[in-house]
């Protein structure tokens, strides 16, 4: 895939942004984590995905073959405009460049198989497709009154609201900025509410996020 294809399309203006780290934020809804029987963390529990993992809006999602159970997490993704270290909460809206929608694909079976033994989530979590991006915004009046939803083939599987995040998007900002310097198309996934589930070949996945819009992923068969 070449980098143009890659490119983030900011709306209204249009403006092309080359996306950079992918940083991606497990069990941020205190909803999800209980579903799935996790602790609530105390940090941010951070974990990273290669460009790989990137599919642009509009391309069909190749179903990955190395697991039995790939499941759908709808999430709101930041990204980042400028260049930032050690940010404070205060401001680090300052840095957001924009707001979109993707997908954070799972194989759940291989993660549950990783857990057991302490090992990395990677190949559960950051295998090429499994980060397919849809549309994005440059401004929302609130953040933490985004409206998140995820239907399969019509049927509503996720609901939930940007406020119910155990840590803000400033919050998250500030705490990778610590440990990484955030630099200009970084992005930041920013979490899953409850619902998550599996996906099936030749499943349309429809994300929604209120103020910035909706796109439909198509999985290949």
């Amino acid at each position: 895939m070449s980098k143009t294809d890659l490119m983030i399309t900011l709306q209204p203006a249009g403006r092309e942004v080359f996306p950079g780290k992918i940083f991606c934020i497990g069990r941020n809804y205190e909803s999800h984590a209980r579903e799935l029987g996790n602790a609530l963390p105390v940090k941010p529990v951070v974990f990273m995905k290669g460009r790989n993992a990137l599919l642009p809006h509009g391309a069909t999602v190749p179903f990955p073959t190395h697991g039995n159970d790939l499941q759908h997490e709808a999430e709101l993704v930041i990204l980042i405009g400028k260049t930032g270290k050690n940010i404070q909460v205060s401001d680090a809206e300052s840095y957001i460049a924009g707001y979109g929608l993707g997908l954070d694909l799972t194989l759940r079976d291989v993660q549950s198989e990783l857990k057991k033994g302490g090992l990395p989530w990677e190949i559960a979590k950051a295998f090429d497709g499994s980060a397919p991006l849809g549309q994005f915004t440059e401004q929302v009046s609130a953040v933490e009154n985004l409206e998140i939803k995820c239907e399969i083939n019509g049927d509503l599987r996720q609901h939930g609201f940007c406020r119910n995040m155990i840590f803000s998007v400033p919050e998250l900002i500030s705490y990778l900025s610590g440990i990484f310097t955030l630099e200009p198309g970084d992005l930041i996934f920013t979490g899953t509410p409850e619902g998550v589930g599996p996906i099936n070949p030749g499943d349309h996945v429809k994300v929604s996020i209120s103020e910035i819009g909706s796109t439909t992923f198509i999985f290949s068969s």
